[in-house]
C-alpha cells in the first residue's frame, strides 16, 4: 500500500460511508441506518488518502457463530492499486483472531468482486445452499 495511505481500523463516519458507497456504485443507506451499524461493527477497516475515504470494509455479526463481511468498496479512481486486497487481509487476519470451531463467515460477492474474494478462500454455497435477501 502507498505510504501516503492512513489505514485504520475503525469505521468512517455515516457520511464518508454513504459517499464512497455511493461512488462505489453499491446502494446508499440512511443516515440513521448508518450511524447504527457502523457503531455496532466487530471490526472495520477504513483507508484514507490524507482525509479522504478511499477503501473500507466491515465484519458484522454476532461475534461468535456468525460473522458476515460486507461493505467492501474502494473509490473508483483508487480502483486497481490493490486496496481491496489489503482491506481484504485486515479483515481475515481478524477472522483468523476471533472466530471459533464451526463459525460461519459469509459475504455476498458481485462480479468481477468474487475473484478478489476467492484468493482469501471464499467459495460458492450453491448447490448446497442458495443466498438470499430482502430489501427494505
Amino acid at each position: 500500500m502507498n505510504e501516503s495511505f492512513t489505514n485504520m481500523n475503525a469505521p468512517p463516519t455515516p457520511k464518508d460511508y454513504n459517499n464512497l458507497r455511493l461512488e462505489g456504485g453499491i446502494s446508499g443507506k440512511s443516515q440513521d441506518a448508518a450511524a447504527i451499524g457502523l457503531k455496532n461493527s466487530l471490526f472495520a477497516v477504513s483507508i484514507y488518502d490524507e482525509t479522504i475515504l478511499i477503501g473500507m470494509g466491515r465484519v458484522i455479526g454476532d461475534g461468535g457463530a456468525f460473522f458476515q463481511i460486507v461493505d467492501i468498496v474502494v473509490k473508483p479512481s483508487y480502483q486497481g492499486r490493490g486496496l481491496g486486497k489489503v482491506i481484504m487481509k485486515e479483515l481475515t487476519n481478524y477472522l483468523d483472531k476471533n472466530t471459533y470451531p464451526g463459525s460461519y463467515v459469509s459475504l455476498i460477492a458481485d462480479d468481477p468482486a468474487n475473484k478478489l474474494y476467492e484468493q482469501f478462500g471464499f467459495r460458492y454455497t450453491y448447490p448446497r445452499s442458495h443466498g438470499m435477501c430482502k430489501m427494505y
